[in-house]
């Protein structure tokens, strides 16, 4: 029984893995050999550098499929929008066209037919429903004995006689500026976080995105999926006419938690090997801890012994102490990650309070008491640590 499950239970795991893959844009499209997932404005960066040359492929989706401009740009000389060399395209009923622009004020923003650095390459065109901007630019010798290349990224409403309407100066809007590393011995680059308005400085960027995803990949599956999964288990299973659908049910909640997991334990091994002298020791052994022992909890899918079976009780002890002690110290991690994601107190709140109406739905009891006591179950331990 177990077996079929897992093949139902497979696309689905493949699925998340894929999905969360490009959104971490972990794979770059073909030719470019690195891409990055932006901070802001869900907008990607391919690349590749061979000195001096930077080709790009800047992806972004425009505020409306029929109007509006997004926009990638270099700056030579400093942080933000002002002294960029810009690439901008926008949308014209069916037709994608681009522009130039040089940059040299928040005032004044000129077309241009060349821009400050050497373009050898343009264009722009739809894809997978989002504006690409293709360029090939000869990077300054200087932006790379500085530490690496500024660039900016932005979204508009649409042109108006031929010229840019302002965008939006929201907060997405503010941290849409980062800096590129671009040295022969790293020729891809390394995304150095950046941050601040239109007009540079502040903080936020690429790193603070990617953390952000690992800790909401982690708390949906080690804080969320697995714990409601036990209590589905623990609570239903005394109903005879839930039989065996209470299995079913607990078993496709463990494996997703499991795919969920996963995708967000790769991505911290990933921010640990771009974080080259920061380690959190205890958080990270026991992330490893977690993937390990829940690799063994699902292969207790494939070994699950009939009821009637000697060696069943003995199979519910290693079951049952695993399945608590992954539920306890993913509680215990996700607490550890808060403290060093350092977020407003209101979000460790929601974590622990949150699930307990989606709980309440999963575990359609008819006693109060029960219910009650499903609930003290749940926040008893989210609130042990």
């Amino acid at each position: 029984m177990a077996s079929p499950l897992l093949l139902l239970l497979l696309p689905l795991l493949t699925t998340t893995l894929f999905t969360l893959s490009v959104s971490l844009c972990i794979t770059p499209l073909q030719p470019y050999t690195h891409c990055l997932d932006l901070a802001t404005l869900n907008s990607h960066l391919h690349y590749t550098y061979a000195s001096p040359n930077l080709s790009i492929l800047f992806l972004s989706p425009p505020p409306s499929p029929s109007s509006g401009w997004v926009s990638f740009a270099i700056n030579p000389t400093s942080t933000g929008m002002r002294g960029s060399q810009a690439f901008l395209a926008y949308t014209n009923s069916s037709s994608i066209n681009l522009k130039l622009y040089n940059i040299s004020s928040y005032s004044e923003i000129i077309e241009t037919e060349e821009l400050g650095v050497k373009v050898y390459d343009k264009k722009a065109e739809w894809i997978r429903g989002v504006i690409g901007i293709y360029a090939t630019v000869e990077v300054p010798e200087g932006a790379v004995k500085s530490g690496g290349v500024n660039y900016v990224w932005q979204v508009g409403p649409g042109m108006t006689n031929g010229r840019p309407i302002k965008h939006e100066f929201t907060p997405a809007n503010l941290a849409s500026v980062g800096k590129l590393s671009l040295t022969d011995s790293n020729s891809g680059g390394t995304p150095v976080a950046g941050g601040g308005g239109g007009g540079g400085g502040g903080g936020g960027g690429v790193g603070m995105r990617k953390r952000n995803i690992h800790g909401i990949l982690n708390a949906v599956s080690w804080g969320i999926l697995f714990p409601v999964g036990a209590i589905i288990a623990r609570y239903l299973r005394v109903f005879p006419s839930a039989d065996p659908a209470w299995f079913y049910v607990h078993a496709s909640c463990q494996v997703s938690a499991y795919a969920i997991g996963v995708a967000g334990w790769s991505t911290g091994l990933k921010l640990g090997s771009e974080s080259k002298g920061i380690v959190f020791t205890s958080h990270r052994c026991i992330g490893i801890t977690l993937f390990c022992l829940a690799t063994i909890q699902i292969f207790a899918l494939l070994i699950r012994p009939k009821k009637e079976h000697k060696l069943r009780l003995y199979w519910n002890i290693y079951h049952h102490s695993i399945g608590y002690a992954i539920i306890i110290l993913g509680a215990i991690n996700i607490y550890k990650g808060l403290s060093i994601l350092n977020p407003e107190h209101k979000w460790k709140l929601a974590y622990t309070i949150i699930p307990t109406p989606s709980i309440l739905r999963s575990c359609k009891l008819n006693s109060a008491p029960s219910i009650f006591r499903i609930v003290v179950d749940y926040l008893g331990i989210l609130l042990c640590v």
